[in-house]
């Protein structure tokens, strides 16, 4: 029975699934993988309903899904300036009584809280909404956005606020956005001979040295030039859980749960595996 994965359907996203979309054993994969694609809240809520296996989901979502297990070293990160993850402002962010939130964040719609309130010192009120800049900033003060609508969106003329970049600037560590969770109880069905993070790892591997290819490609589907989209996937996004990034994930959960912006998170637990190389 093919384990069910539910993916983002990001432009991030793309290296992570390039054995599974077009590597030479993507037809193998496909009898043991089941893939569908949606935006980051819904991958949670799949994998919270049985309705997922696999899933990439918001970091966030770990604190509220019980039963899951990390597969290592895999994740969408950024060690600075991420481009993707943006706070459009009319006023500038001491001034900001209300935001519009992307409805399908979470981690970021927890981060811009905590920025807000623990970082610049606001409490502004939140409402999620569709992610149409113009409509979101109708009636609020700013507007998050997140994924390829925050990469395509015109924002001359408003504050921007990076918020991988702030959280860096305040912290001095970077953020993870989001990681590869598995549910335990889906681990009962998987082959002994399938070796899950080899599988997820070499994936984003293959698809890390084939940049130019995703940005080709990518650069007719979003209208933005290919050099852009290959800068963003190889300067803005690390794709890696290494120390660094999981000194910064933890610190986000510290903070989301004395802010009261998420429930206290579980200790992270990781899926044994093989170690494999890196590029």
């Amino acid at each position: 029975m093919a384990l069910r994965v539910s993916a983002i359907s990001f432009l991030n996203t793309a290296p992570l699934m390039w054995d599974f979309e077009h590597g030479e054993t993507a037809a193998q994969l496909r009898e043991n993988f089941s893939i569908t694609y949606t935006v980051p809240s819904q991958c949670a809520e799949e994998l919270k309903t049985d309705l997922a296996d696999i899933g990439i989901i918001p970091a966030a979502a770990y604190t509220t899904i019980p039963g899951l297990t990390i597969i290592p070293d895999v994740a969408i990160a950024s060690k600075n300036v991420v481009r993707s993850i943006l706070l459009v402002s009319k006023v500038p962010a001491e001034r900001i009584r209300n935001v519009a939130t992307d409805d399908s964040s979470r981690t970021s719609a927890a981060l811009v809280e905590i920025f807000l309130r623990k970082f610049v010192g606001v409490n502004p009120g939140f409402r999620r909404q569709k992610a149409v800049l113009d409509e979101m900033l109708q009636w609020h003060d700013a507007a998050l956005l997140i994924g390829d609508p925050a990469l395509q969106a015109k924002t001359d003329g408003y504050y921007v606020y990076d918020l991988a970049e702030q959280w860096r600037r305040w912290t001095g560590r970077p953020f993870v956005f989001a990681f590869w969770a598995v549910r335990k109880a889906a681990l009962n069905s998987v082959s002994s001979d399938v070796n899950l993070p080899q599988i997820f790892q070499q994936s984003r591997d293959a698809g890390l040295k084939r940049i130019p290819e995703i940005a080709k490609e990518w650069s007719t589907r979003l209208g933005l030039s290919a050099p852009l989209i290959s800068a963003y996937l190889t300067e803005n996004i690390d794709y890696g859980l290494d120390a660094e990034n999981l000194e910064g994930l933890r610190l986000f959960y510290k903070y989301a749960a004395e802010m009261k912006v998420l429930p206290g998170a579980p200790e992270l637990d990781f899926l044994e595996h093989k170690v494999t190389s890196r590029l």
